[in-house]
């Protein structure tokens, strides 16, 4: 008596990954809501071909997953059968210190690859909001954080991607002008190989109360003028109780000495410290918040945080690069799928004519399937 075709599909993944890392999905194996029908955890590059493979053979969908922080962003995904957790697609090699670069398994925690740099006095410039990121989650949608002001985005760091395509087939993308085409691998990402810069010897962070949208434009162009690594602003109540910080890197002497340039320049009530303030770097919204992305130049950006209040009749809280006008805010994830759409189509008409963007990153899953979603490569 045969297998039924679930069993057999277990079987091989089991026979692929080890029985001790391929099972049947649980309750936490999910995707825009929906569980998936199997997890399979590969180790190696070639394991991640077999079990490719193994699914396009019997017309099995798959989907990639690192740390899951971003797994429920976008478009929402059709039901997935097969989740490819690269958990253990982990480590560095390669570190050639002296010509700073690093090849990595892209299910690398970022933390982890950034201590293990720090050891050389080296790092990725990136800090993804997403706190327990993996490597190749990050490059999947080029997730930046507050570091995207000076150094630009984790793409920009990648010479090389290996990847296992959709139908199985080992690859790599070099890309053109030293940047891979991060947004043309379809498949696996497992390997990237990437530059790197000195490890700053010193962070100080200026800071400033910000009462009202208003205030930004001088306050930023201020910090704009000493060549900080970052310029963040934290708007928790569309505007009241705001503040903007600052962050300045390099040898400890200039860092502080910026620091206090702009605190000078600033005036009453900036401060000076070396810790970041509790909010830098992290994402204002949670899992049950409908989370939107503006994209608009610096100048422009109090007039669109105005503009957004408006559409919306309520205080909507903001956060993200003052510097670069790239912020994300945060609707009610209980609003209704019309109201969330007019809110975005009315901020949107005012970005027409700045040259702006607004899009839908996440939103709890049954409201996702009503919304226009950004598509996943947009996300930053």
């Amino acid at each position: 008596m045969s297998e039924p075709p679930e069993d057999q599909v277990l079987s091989a993944l089991v026979d692929i990954c080890g029985p001790d890392y391929a099972r049947v999905a649980r309750s936490i194996d999910t995707v825009d809501g929906r569980r998936a029908g199997f997890v399979a955890v590969p180790a190696t590059a070639r394991a991640v071909s077999d079990v490719l493979r193994l699914a396009v053979g019997r017309g099995l969908s798959f989907l990639p997953r690192g740390s899951g922080s971003k797994i429920d962003w976008g478009t929402p995904h059709e039901p997935v059968d097969v989740l490819v957790d690269t958990g253990r697609l982990s480590g560095l090699w390669s570190h050639d210190v002296a010509g700073a670069t690093v090849q990595v398994a892209t299910g690398t925690p970022v933390r982890a690859l950034q201590a293990a740099l720090a050891l050389q006095g080296q790092r990725l410039p990136v800090d993804p909001p997403s706190r327990a990121a993996t490597v190749g989650g990050m490059l999947a949608v080029n997730e930046s954080g507050p570091l995207r002001y000076r150094y630009g985005t984790p793409a920009e760091y990648v010479s090389s991607v290996a990847y296992i395509d959709r139908a199985g087939e080992a690859a790599e993308s070099d890309g053109e002008d030293g940047r891979p085409g991060l947004a043309e691998v379809d498949g696996v990402i497992t390997a990237a190989s990437l530059r790197l810069e000195p490890l700053p010897q010193a962070r100080r962070w200026a800071g400033i109360a910000v009462p009202t949208p208003l205030q930004l434009g001088k306050l930023v162009a201020a910090a704009d003028e000493l060549e900080p690594s970052a310029i963040e602003v934290d708007l928790p109540v569309g505007g009241q109780g705001g503040t903007l910080a600052v962050l300045f890197e390099g040898a400890e002497a200039a860092a502080v000495d910026q620091a206090e340039r702009l605190a000078a320049a600033w005036g009453a009530g900036a401060v000076v410290t070396p810790i970041a303030p509790p909010w830098w770097g992290a994402y204002p919204f949670r899992r049950d918040d409908v989370a939107l992305r503006l994209s608009v130049s610096a100048a422009d950006l109090p007039a669109t945080l105005y503009a957004l209040s408006d559409a919306a009749g309520f205080a909507v809280p903001v956060r993200g690069s003052a510097g670069l006008g790239r912020v994300h805010a945060v609707l009610p994830g209980r609003a209704a799928p019309a109201q969330i759409t007019a809110i975005i189509e009315s901020v949107r008409h005012v970005l027409l004519a700045r040259g702006g963007r607004a899009s839908i990153v996440a939103a709890p899953p049954e409201l996702a399937r009503e919304l226009e979603m950004a598509a996943r490569p947009d996300f930053f």
